[in-house]
């Protein structure tokens, strides 16, 4: 599985390193995933969800 959000398919985007003389370099950002315990179809499984979609109530945790 990939470095992405199970739920809202979050995942790496690219941007610019900027240094102090201005100099550009690509480097990639990431989500903050994290794994948890959720009910998916009425079963508990490990995802990878982001820290937002976590908060926002859209993950059921498995309890």
């Amino acid at each position: 599985m990939a470095y992405v959000c199970a739920i809202c398919g979050k995942g790496r985007v690219i941007g610019m390193k900027v240094s102090h003389a201005h100099n550009k370099s690509k480097r990639p950002f990431y989500p903050n995933l994290k794994s948890v315990k959720a009910l998916v179809d009425n079963t508990t499984r490990r995802i990878k969800a982001c820290t937002r979609c976590i908060r926002s109530g859209w993950v059921t945790k498995a309890g």
